[in-house]
């Protein structure tokens, strides 16, 4: 494998996430819009990659991000005490009784049943995450003097602000100088850009990221809009699930940024809100693995498989098991994922493992 990856008595990390963490309000089977209570659940796309590494497979992780002082901020901090990621490096900021300057963000989701698409509402702006900036994280404490193996971020920080996307890629440079993996996942959201130059700034963005990226993850949609690709022969109306339009997308990914190790996409066709084909495919050592398609996967809630495809990923190669490995993996953590409420994953290793051996769902006594 051609990752170079430090040994775990190096560092006192296994991975370490930038981005920013919200909390999730989840109305049940109803809709957001006629909800009279609400579910409340921690989530972000760089967090739960950590969170998964730390509660799933056991790995020392850590998030850095930013939290206001007061009583929702440390709601939630609570709920991701709970994940058992450490906090050590959270930016705790003022509250100015208001919220005006810095608040926490909040994510509505709605599941989705049926042919009813799961929908979500953002209320995010001017959160303290969004105005981090280059500066306020000693990465040389944590790279240098701790050490960390592999750094993990993506897209949906580096759209939050002009800051971000400075910040994502200061902590990129201090992790390459420092000899730690960098893995993005591109997560494009077309809501986050739209106030900020639309999709041009993102591909402009995501240009200047992807440098500095040794593992990059994202869908097709991902690599088109948020890096701009335009590939010969590519109708953008074949199913993601076609291993042959990724594979399209990787030799212009590897042409243009030939520093990427490993490409990693999840391939999903949802037939409906509860019923999707996943699978998953890896470009590594010039070479390409695909995880067995799963059809009709029912789905409970499917926020968060991505992330958990990503950690199930970087587990095993943080564990030294092979591209073929690593792609079961992460298929089989985002599967089991999607089969529980909130953004995170509530399975263990040992489910994990099970499903890789095709043991069915049986009664566990």
């Amino acid at each position: 494998m051609s990752l170079t990856i430090k040994s775990p008595d190096q560092c006192r990390w296994d991975a370490v996430a930038l981005g920013e963490v919200m909390l999730r309000l989840d109305p049940g089977p109803t809709r957001i819009r006629t909800a009279r209570e609400f579910k409340v659940w921690e989530g972000g796309g760089e967090y739960n990659v950590v969170r998964g590494l730390r509660k799933c497979f056991g790995l020392r992780t850590a998030a850095v991000t930013a939290i206001v002082d007061n009583e929702v901020g440390h709601l939630l901090e609570d709920l991701m005490m709970q994940g058992g990621v450490d906090l050590s490096h959270v930016k705790w900021v003022p509250f100015d009784g208001i919220g005006r300057a810095a608040r926490v963000g909040l994510n509505f989701t709605e599941r989705g049943y049926g042919i009813r698409a799961a929908v979500g509402c953002s209320d995010r702006a001017y959160s303290a995450a969004s105005q981090m900036k280059p500066g306020d994280v000693d990465w040389k404490r944590i790279f240098r003097d701790e050490g960390a193996r592999w750094f993990h971020c993506g897209g949906i920080f580096a759209a939050l602000s002009p800051t971000t996307a400075k910040l994502t890629i200061e902590a990129m440079q201090s992790a390459k100088q420092a000899g730690t993996i960098v893995s993005f996942d591109l997560n494009f959201r077309a809501s986050l850009w739209k106030s900020q130059g639309g999709p041009a700034k993102a591909v402009d963005v995501n240009r200047r990221i992807a440098p500095l990226v040794d593992v990059m993850i994202g869908n097709e949609e991902d690599f088109t809009a948020a890096l701009g690709f335009q590939v010969p022969g590519l109708d953008e109306h074949i199913s993601q699930l076609d291993p042959a339009n990724f594979k399209k997308m990787i030799a212009e990914a590897t042409r243009m940024f030939p520093n990427f190790q490993v490409v990693a996409t999840t391939l999903r066709k949802a037939t409906t809100a509860t019923l999707n084909d996943w699978g998953a495919i890896v470009y590594a050592d010039g070479s390409f693995h695909e995880a067995p398609l799963r059809e009709n996967l029912e789905i409970f809630d499917r926020v968060g498989g991505g992330d958990s495809f990503a950690s199930g990923l970087i587990y095993a190669f943080l564990t030294n098991k092979s591209p073929q490995d690593a792609v079961r993996y992460g298929a089989a953590h985002g599967a089991l994922a999607m089969t529980t409420p909130g953004d995170t994953s509530m399975v263990t290793l040992k489910e994990v493992e099970a499903v890789l051996k095709a043991k069915g769902a049986r009664v566990i006594r």
